[in-house]
């Protein structure tokens, strides 16, 4: 007779292994099935190794400008082995650590590789066999992979994706990433720090594209400074392999040129992993690779639901992991608030940090709203220049008429941190006066945030 659950998660990512132990929390029988690894993509192949890679390319960075903070610092270098090493050593951590957390909530591990026969069934196949469970309720939390377009397919050697990335098996001399999203700019920032001479090209008008576009400037701006060479408006065409060497055919209005590189990283964008998981024969809608749901992740089957990557942008660990709560709430009968996407927020961990959460302002006025906009510089800010890290800015925009804070954006040093004050007070629905008439501690970074709102009202006080 088949293992019965009152949840089977599908999947043990951010978004799954967090949905199994709430639902768990929650008094009901649950089963998390995964067929790689505890933790995800994010966990050991995403987030948490690239952050660890990045970690050791900022410290080697500040090691390098020892001079401007009267510190001596000779012969200073890397071992890029060491480095990868490190990284797959917090991976693999934080893996074991998923495992803990699972078996300490009760909840039922199955490594393997599972297919919905018919609505809350399910066969799975393991090393062992193949078992049989069925579930109430099961959640799809499967994730996605790199997309591979024709003629840049990865082969490991020459050309790579992030997976082949985060164990380099050398030292790029001449790198090329396609795609100027989190992931390419990322690993562009890393080997770049390290030495490698970097190119990045971005098929959209500018890099960082999805973030506002003052922000891209600014951006772009320290990456050139930083001696890599930004292509925008640009497409790779092909590539041609050859004796260690890939040349690349970019195309940059309307005309072709070619340019030689020893390593290419494609990242141009992710798929959801949908395939071998019986949904076509259960009708469940997939749409250029992922699965469609409404804004609880149901997917219109009975007790099927799909949550993170899977189901779709924003292609982000964090939200995967709020939907997995939201989902497992949902089913145990509780009141449920679904994921608002304005109040997601957005981290790219390159040299200098982005970070933003909400509308830009262009897609606010694009929105209809009449907007005030408030600015600060980092160059404004004695933590900042404390720090030797002037280079910088936090913007914000408000609706003119009611206050509300429609998008916060920055592009400087630890504003992947600073972000969460703006997103707390979207979520809260906070007003400028709130902000205004909040208390921020001196000497801080977060002071800036302050400022940018004071500035939107003319009231900034020390720019």
């Amino acid at each position: 007779m088949a293992q019965q659950f009152d949840v089977v998660v599908i999947g043990a990512g951010p978004g799954g292994y967090v949905a199994a132990i709430r639902a768990a929390q929650l008094g009901l029988s649950v089963a998390c099935v995964e067929r790689e690894h505890l933790g995800g993509i994010c966990l050991n192949w995403g987030c948490i190794p690239t952050k660890a890679l990045l970690r050791s390319a900022e410290v080697f960075h500040m090691m390098e400008r020892a001079k401007d903070y009267g510190l001596k610092a000779g012969d200073v270098g890397f071992d890029l082995d060491a480095v990868v090493a490190r990284s797959r050593g917090v991976a693999k951590q934080l893996s074991g650590g998923v495992g803990h957390l699972l078996k300490k909530n009760k909840v039922t591990v199955i490594m393997g590789e599972a297919t919905l026969t018919a609505p809350g069934k399910l066969s799975i196949k393991t090393d062992k066999g193949t078992d049989e469970i069925t579930g109430k309720a099961i959640i799809l939390a499967t994730g996605a992979r790199a997309r591979e377009l024709p003629g840049l397919e990865a082969d490991g050697d020459l050309v790579w994706t992030y997976k082949h990335a985060l164990v380099p098996k050398r030292m790029p001399k001449k790198l090329l990433v396609i795609g100027s999203g989190a992931i390419g700019i990322e690993f562009a920032s890393f080997f770049n720090t390290l030495g490698a001479e970097t190119t990045v090209v971005e098929v959209m008008d500018r890099v960082l594209p999805v973030e506002d576009a003052e922000i891209s400037g600014i951006a772009k701006k320290q990456f050139v400074k930083q001696g890599m060479t930004i292509l925008e408006k640009a497409t790779v065409k092909k590539l041609d392999r050859k004796g260690g060497t890939v040349t690349a055919h970019i195309e940059t209005g309307g005309k072709t040129e070619t340019r030689d590189f020893d390593t290419v990283i494609s990242a141009v964008g992710i798929v959801g992993n949908v395939e071998g998981l019986g949904l076509e024969k259960l009708g469940v809608k997939v749409d250029r690779t992922h699965v469609v749901t409404d804004d609880y992740c149901r997917t219109g089957v009975e007790g099927l639901y799909a949550i993170g990557d899977v189901a779709g942008a924003p292609w982000l660990a964090h939200k995967a992991s709020h939907e997995g709560v939201m989902v497992a709430e949902l089913i145990a009968g509780q009141h449920a608030h679904p994921c608002k996407a304005t109040n997601i927020p957005g981290c790219t961990y390159c040299q200098p940090q982005v970070a933003s959460v909400g509308l830009t302002e262009e897609k606010a006025k694009a929105a209809g709203h009449e907007v005030k906009v408030g600015r600060f510089p980092f160059i404004g800010n004695g933590k900042a220049i404390a720090l030797g890290e002037p280079e910088g800015l936090v913007k914000t925009v408000f609706d003119a008429k009611t206050g509300e804070l429609l998008g916060a954006h920055m592009v400087g040093a630890e504003v992947t941190e600073l972000i969460q004050g703006y997103v707390i007070g979207k979520t809260a629905e906070l007003t400028e006066e709130d902000f205004m008439h909040t208390v921020f501690a001196h000497p801080t970074l977060s002071e800036m945030m302050h400022e940018s709102v004071l500035s939107a009202y003319g009231r900034a006080i020390h720019f």
